[in-house]
């Protein structure tokens, strides 16, 4: 690609100038974190680029400008050995910042698409996959109001030389020119081209690339210091209009959905006791010597429960793990989101549980409360809800293009048998905490949550991760049937 070959190189700033614009940048950068901090938007701030490019001179010019306690450095190099264990895209998740608070990056997701696949570190087949990831999460933040500002330092062959035989020629910078650092020097034109399709395949209008002439110092750190101060500015301009022009609510969620998918499922399938605890005893035996194999071969597996109030989630998740070890596995319960999580993308608290290779997790509810409670009780907006198909769909397909089993229940009772089980639950001294005003208040928007169910599953069962409606009124039913579901999942990927 051409794309750095046509960048011209900045006119150079004289001393003077640089000096009579630093320190009302510098102050302003100070004014605008304030103002996120306000507004609590998140930031995220990116530096790629040639080595000796001068990323960390400038990443320390940039963080003088900003409060030190609101913002987070990661520096990122070869991924370690527990983060192999999981989806690339991972450990970048798990680093975006809250609401308010800004992420630097020296070096960032970018790697395995330049460093890595230049070194034949990354397999060729998987480029593409993290092609569709990097785009994927770039735009799922920006959807979310973060603001992304991408920077490519650029410098020519000639003058990474003249800087690489500077930093060797001092005995106390020597350390900072590896092997590596001059391997890839003799690869800049492969580089160069690597370099050029990772920015044409990754610019966008919610996370643009500025290319940034870096041969001279003082131009590189203006014309950082007036693209972060410009891309907030805009940004916080675009959330004073926002909230001027919001509306208190979102409309009403549909009550019904095209496809009446529960509609049609049979619920009166039943299970005989005696037969129940003979297939309970095999499947468990059977599940248990699966999870030493998936550890082995270091498979993760995700499993997650959905499903109506009373519908039996609990119990279906004790027999399932109840004869698994303990070290292998985690069961995670959903709640609502606690403050913390609220100021992170809706998603983050799910990458945070993902589990690595090898390990099973359960999911006693799950991200699908975004198209579920969330959408029916108008807790987000319906432009948010309905984003979130799509969202959920490309983290799903990330995380089983890594190597994952996903199997997903939706655990289906009649409205009759709901009604059966909540008197029951109130009339049984043991079982009253389990029954909430809350439970009541849910069965009364029956209809809409149908609604919201229908649609889920049709737009969210896919190849690698399709849904599997559990039929359960009867309970041993239910249970045998997630364990054949979980078992079949699991031999299949082995």
């Amino acid at each position: 690609m051409d794309i750095l070959k046509r960048h011209p190189d900045s006119e150079k700033i004289g001393k003077e100038a640089y000096k009579s614009e630093m320190p009302d940048l510098a102050m302003g950068l100070g004014s605008l974190q304030r103002r996120l901090v306000e507004s609590q938007i998140p930031c995220v701030i990116v530096f790629e680029g040639w080595g000796a490019a001068g990323k960390g001179t400038l990443i320390n010019k940039l963080m003088m400008s900003f409060d030190p306690r609101g913002f987070d450095v990661h520096s990122i190099v070869r991924e370690t050995e527990e983060e192999a264990y999981h989806p690339f895209i991972w450990r970048f998740w798990t680093k975006t910042p809250a609401s308010g608070r800004i992420a630097i990056f020296d070096r960032s997701w970018y790697r395995r698409v330049s460093i890595e696949k230049v070194d034949k570190e990354v397999r060729k087949k998987d480029i593409k996959p993290a092609y569709d990831a990097i785009n994927s999460f770039e735009r799922q933040l920006g959807d979310e109001g973060c603001v992304i500002i991408k920077f490519f330092l650029h410098i020519s062959r000639k003058e990474q030389k003249k800087r690489f035989r500077k930093l060797q020629g001092n005995p106390a910078t020597s350390w900072r020119v590896t092997k590596d650092d001059l391997r890839h020097s003799r690869q800049y034109d492969k580089y160069l081209k690597t370099y050029g399709e990772m920015i044409k395949r990754t610019d966008s209008p919610c996370a643009p690339w500025t290319i940034v002439d870096s041969t001279d110092q003082r131009t590189a750190t203006l014309e950082i210091f007036r693209s972060v101060s410009k891309a907030l500015e805009k940004a916080l301009a675009r959330h004073d209009a926002t909230r001027r022009g919001s509306k208190p609510a979102s409309k009403a969620p549909p009550s019904s959905y095209g496809r009446k998918i529960l509609s049609g499922i049979d619920c009166d399938k039943t299970l005989a006791r005696d037969q129940y605890l003979v297939r309970l005893d095999e499947r468990q035996k059977k599940i248990r010597e699966l999870e030493h194999e998936i550890y082995s071969r270091r498979i993760p597996v995700l499993i997650l429960y959905e499903g109506w109030d009373a519908a039996g989630k609990g119990g279906n998740i004790r027999r399932l793990v109840q004869n698994l070890d303990p070290r292998g596995y985690e069961v995670v319960p959903i709640a609502a989101p606690s403050d913390i999580e609220k100021r992170h993308h809706y998603l983050w608290r799910f990458w945070n549980r993902i589990p690595k290779a090898g390990h099973i997790t359960i999911f006693d509810r799950t991200w699908y409360g975004r198209v579920l409670v969330e959408r029916v009780e108008r807790f987000c907006h319906e432009s948010e809800w309905r984003r979130a198909y799509h969202e959920i769909n490309d983290m799903e397909k990330q995380i089983a293009g890594a190597g994952a089993v996903i199997v997903k229940f939706w655990l289906h009772i009649t409205n009759d048998e709901q009604l059966r089980r909540f008197k029951e639950r109130q009339s049984t001294p043991w079982k009253k905490w389990k029954i909430t005003d809350e439970d009541w208040r849910n069965r009364e928007k029956w209809d809409a949550y149908a609604a919201a169910v229908d649609e889920m599953i049709d737009k969210t069962s896919t190849n690698h991760a399709p849904w599997t409606i559990i039929e359960s009124n009867c309970k041993y039913f239910a249970r045998i049937k997630a364990l054949d579901t979980v078992i079949g999942a699991v031999e299949k990927a082995l």
